[in-house]
């Protein structure tokens, strides 16, 4: 298996060089308006928002600021293939503008964005990122009356284009069960509160402002969750390259925009040093598949189903044809990397057909999952 990550360097307003219905899934993270940091960016895209906040009006830059994402979710709209995800972290802001102090509701300003494209806005996942400083608190400490919650989460907002996306031909559904996860790993990423801190970056200077990376976590689990091999993932705000590392990890293509070209050295040094960082990450999954195996096989007895291609006992039936691989190696050319995988592991697979089709009794059902 082979895949392929691009950067453009581009304003990811104006997706034309991306075409119709092209992309399987979205995972990004935007400025948040409102966010100081990000002050400078939207004010040199809109002078609304520029003069707005010159001038203490924070609703007035507030709405002006999420007009310019609002051109980036019309072009996610376009280039969305029908049936795919798009998933957006975002966090809300807490500001004082002009001696008022409130919250800027990001998440919910971007749902009704989505709603209004005939985006369908599925259940959203909070990402608890929280702290435990003892000066986390804002406001008037122990007086009442005066202080203020801590935000401690951000949102992964959840949409898809359309009705579910529809896997009919032998090839597809086959595809499909390659790039399944465990039953266990469904229920930790199905839930609707992620607890995991949030990224590491080994950033300098002016670029270490200009970043808010998500960590390597929150876009793995979005890209097992909501795509397959082989499919395109797109990240529209590509900063530091985090969905465009997750999407190697996860035998995924990907394309990245990034408006900001001082971020390519960065993201190229992430890319060529990430293979054993990718391979670790497998290990580790395999790894905590195993423990859950010998823990459930204990306590409940052995699982009746056999994985067909790595030979390991897993819960379900639609777990029986997951293959994994491992990164062989990461070449760059450009701005592309280019990836070569190999199986994890070299289990018979005849043999293991045979074994699955005896536990199961149902030899067609698993001919078919494994793609004969």
């Amino acid at each position: 298996m082979k895949t392929s990550h691009k950067i453009l360097f581009a304003d990811s307003r104006s997706l034309a060089h991306l075409s119709d219905t092209s992309i399987d899934l979205v995972v990004t993270s935007p400025p948040y308006p409102m966010i100081q940091m990000w002050d400078g960016l939207f004010s040199s895209m809109s002078i609304d928002a520029k003069n707005a906040l010159a001038d203490g009006d924070g609703n007035t830059a507030f709405d002006a600021m999420h007009l310019e994402l609002d051109k980036v979710w019309r072009e996610l709209r376009r280039i969305l293939r029908p049936g795919a995800f798009a998933c957006i972290n975002i966090g809300d802001a807490t500001r004082t503008i002009g001696e008022r102090f409130q919250l800027y509701s990001n998440h919910s300003r971007i749902i009704s964005s989505f709603c209004a494209l005939g985006m369908d806005a599925l259940p959203v996942i909070l990402w608890r990122k929280q702290t435990n400083a003892p000066n986390k608190f804002m406001g008037s400490g122990m007086l009442p009356a005066g202080a203020y919650v801590t935000l401690e989460h951000e949102y992964i907002l959840i949409f898809r284009k359309g009705p579910k996306r529809e896997f009919k031909s032998r090839a597809d559904k086959a595809a499909r069960m390659e790039s399944a996860f465990f039953w266990e790993e469904r229920n930790q990423w199905f839930s609707d509160v992620w607890d995991f801190k949030g990224a590491s970056q080994d950033l300098d200077g002016d670029l270490r402002s200009r970043s808010a990376a998500y960590p390597l976590e929150l876009a793995y689990r979005c890209v097992n969750m909501f795509s397959l091999y082989d499919d395109t993932v797109l990240d529209p705000f590509m900063g530091t390259g985090t969905t465009a590392l997750a999407s190697m990890a996860c035998g995924r293509n990907s394309i990245g925009i990034e408006i900001d070209q001082s971020f390519f050295s960065y993201i190229a040094d992430q890319e060529k040093r990430f293979a054993p960082v990718a391979n670790e990450l497998l290990a580790s999954r395999i790894s905590a598949h195993k423990a859950f195996v010998a823990s459930r096989t204990r306590s409940k007895g052995a699982l009746k189903y056999r994985n067909a291609h790595h030979g390991f006992p897993v819960m379900t039936r639609q777990e029986t044809g997951i293959r994994l691989f491992r990164i062989a190696d990461i070449k760059l050319d450009g701005a592309e990397a280019r990836v070569n995988y190999e199986k994890a592991g070299k289990p018979d697979r005849a043999k293991n057909i045979g074994k699955i089709a005896k536990t199961t009794g149902d030899r067609g059902a698993q001919q078919l999952a494994l793609g004969l």
